[in-house]
């Protein structure tokens, strides 16, 4: 037997310690529960697995279908949806998944531009999903930092989409999926809802549901699900593919059909099935009533952390926020992101640069921050921690080269975070 690999555990251990110490406030990160990660940890990933559950293309999957299966109709309970699919590895595979089952190469779709708070995969030129198809934007307003629902609609008019994204990376408002629909339906276009970042605060009905609105939706499993890294796919009502998509033996199907096709064989291997394990087991926990009771705390904390900032004079984008996270464009604290995130770092208050709607800097150096509470939330914090977190990084960048104040506040985080023990069972 191999000896111990102690120069990878000793660096697990100090990511542990890390995470202990710090203030997580990265909107698309959280912590999950220990059975979570320990089901991530287990047998099932050594078992090949290619195909879906009673339809294998190799033997002795009989126990990892039962998983599998557990793992979809908790989903589909959670959600409240007809069918769905729990293989693809990210977020972003579920939407090349989508894009395959739905469009052809060349087709346009419709989505909100990175620079205004979308992904990558709507429509970015450097991603999959611009380089493979035309990609169209719509944004949001200056004045308000919402939705720009009138371009939107004129855009879908003109153009005419096969395709029409709502979600975001970055934007703290909820969103008007009837109005999206409807404007999908005038011009005969399909509507995909990825709604990786507020899909556990959406999954409690905390914020508006998408799913009889939005005839696909997509999502991470991590962020606001608490889950492990996975990507989902669900339908709450399944329907034939409109533009007559057909399989690879010429059929029209239905969408769900499509779609487990799209996600395999045509776009991944053999499912991780042990990650597979880690999603089954946080879909448990979604559907415990104290699951809501998280996301309440989240809005809660959020509003509060955004109050917060506002009072010291921070500019939010859109004044505001409905979800678990708030961008804060930083031109008047004359600093970009860039130097908030690598300066907050060293205070170990972790959180990320980001653009700003029409923001004049690169996407390198960004305006702004990007500000999230999940995790924090998942620590045990509540609306009066929010303000002793923003006077922390308040305090950091007032003194941006200030390395004895830095310090200074890095041993207060470092004291403070110790009321909020994380995995005290892995000692």
């Amino acid at each position: 037997m191999p000896q111990r690999d102690t120069v990878i555990f000793d660096l697990i251990n100090k990511e542990l310690l890390r995470q202990r110490e710090g203030i997580e406030l990265i909107a698309s990160e959280n912590f999950t529960s220990l059975q979570v990660m320990q089901a991530m940890g287990t047998v099932p990933t050594n078992k090949y697995a290619e195909g879906y559950p009673g339809r294998r293309y190799y033997g002795g999957c009989e126990v990892v279908d039962e998983i599998e299966t557990i793992a979809i109709n908790r989903l589909k309970e959670v959600f409240n949806c007809s069918w769905a699919n729990v293989q693809p590895h990210s977020g972003a595979q579920a939407n090349v998944a989508v894009f395959l089952a739905c469009l052809k190469p060349g087709d346009k779709i419709l989505g909100l531009d990175l620079s205004m708070g979308g992904h990558l995969t709507h429509g970015s030129p450097a991603n999959f999903s611009g380089k493979n198809y035309q990609a169209l934007f719509y944004g949001v307003k200056k004045e308000t930092g919402m939705v720009d629902y009138e371009h939107l609609e004129e855009t879908a008019r003109r153009e005419k989409p096969k395709l029409i994204i709502c979600g975001a990376s970055a934007y703290s408002r909820d969103w008007d999926y009837a109005r999206i629909r409807a404007v999908a339906d005038e011009v005969g276009a399909l509507v995909m809802a990825d709604i990786a970042h507020p899909a556990g605060l959406i999954a409690t009905g905390l914020l508006n549901d998408p799913f009889d609105h939005c005839h696909i939706v997509t999502s991470t499993t991590h962020k606001t699900l608490r889950g492990p890294r996975g990507g989902i796919i669900m339908l709450r009502h399944d329907f034939e593919n409109p533009f007559g998509i057909k399989d690879p033996k010429g059929n029209v199907r239905m969408m769900s059909a499509l779609l487990d096709l799209a996600v395999f064989p045509g776009m991944q291997g053999g499912p991780l099935e042990h990650v597979i394990a880690a999603k089954a087991v946080a879909f448990g926990e979604i559907l415990d009533p104290s699951f809501k009771v998280y996301g309440q705390q989240v809005i809660s904390n959020a509003q509060a952390m955004a109050k917060a900032f506002v009072n010291k004079d921070y500019q939010l984008i859109s004044s505001g926020t409905d979800n678990h996270l708030m961008l804060i464009d930083l031109r008047n604290k004359n600093l970009t992101g860039k130097k908030a995130q690598e300066t907050l770092d060293k205070a170990h208050i972790t959180l990320n640069k980001n653009a700003v709607p029409f923001d004049d800097k690169s996407p390198f150096v960004t305006s702004g921050i990007r500000v999230g509470v999940p995790a924090v939330t998942t620590r045990g914090m509540k609306e009066a921690d929010m303000e002793t977190v923003v006077n922390f990084i308040d305090k950091v960048l007032m003194n941006p080269d200030d390395a004895a104040v830095i310090n200074g506040v890095k041993d207060e985080v470092k004291t403070f975070m110790q009321q909020f023990p994380l995995y005290p069972e892995l000692g």
